[in-house]
């Protein structure tokens, strides 16, 4: 880090903001200053050049045509990739997820190549996945249910370089089981919420890595019964 300010990149969120997604920025940033640290939320509209030197990025949900702009636009402007070769931390919700991934396919039938940062491949499935979504987590968060709220189309497979962020329990996920995907610091899920709202525990392994050490805890009882709530909700789920 250049100073001793933690930058969080909030791309693109004229396109890549739905269902509150944009609310992970300051949710991180909070828990940053809860702890002492400095912390600017720096967002980078579509036509601005992507900057490579922020610490942690994150991109949000978005529908079809928005994600097509998206993925142009971080193919164009290759600051996250070059941010990624450096160490920096990533996080993409559901289109977010497919456009860090290798290829999304449209309701159009064509294909669009992604970032190639998650090595995962997105189809159109025959069903929305419109549901609370609940996940037991991966090695990477021991213990921690992951909770939130799912409204996707694409079927994502997730080949050799990458690994599930955790398996599903109740609703879709990426369509066999499993929900997101993980590669080195580069996280993908279909959890909105916002997810880091939604699951303190996952905002605070993004911070752990962008800060270099792990986190004390943070004492805020109304996250944790707000998230009882949400995990106690039945799976509901309806067609397109």
């Amino acid at each position: 880090m250049a100073d001793s300010t933690i930058h969080i990149g909030l791309l693109l969120p004229e396109v890549l903001g739905t269902y509150g997604d944009t609310g992970n920025a300051q949710v991180l940033g909070k828990r940053l200053q809860w702890r002492g640290f400095d912390a600017e939320v720096v967002p980078v509209g579509l036509g601005d050049p992507v900057p490579s030197t922020l610490d942690l990025y994150l991109l949000g949900g978005g529908e079809d045509g928005a994600q097509v702009l998206a993925a142009a636009h971080l193919r164009k402007y290759p600051g996250l990739r070059r941010a990624v070769a450096a160490g920096a931390v990533v996080f993409g919700v559901c289109a977010g997820l497919q456009v860090l991934g290798t290829r999304f396919r449209g309701l159009d039938g064509v294909d669009h190549d992604g970032l190639g940062l998650l090595d995962v491949t997105t189809e159109p499935g025959e069903q929305r996945a419109v549901a609370e979504l609940v996940a037991t987590p991966s090695r990477l968060l021991a213990g921690e249910a992951l909770t939130g709220f799912e409204n996707h189309l694409g079927v994502s497979k997730l080949g050799t370089g990458s690994e599930p962020l955790g398996r599903v329990v109740r609703g879709t996920g990426n369509g066999d089981g499993t929900e997101g995907a993980v590669t080195d610091r580069v996280v993908g899920t279909y959890l909105h919420g916002p997810a880091l709202a939604r699951n303190p525990a996952l905002a605070d392994l993004l911070l752990a890595w962008t800060v270099g050490h792990p986190l004390g805890p943070l004492d805020l009882a109304e996250v944790e019964r707000l998230r009882e709530e949400r995990l106690a909700v039945p799976r509901r789920r309806r067609g397109a």
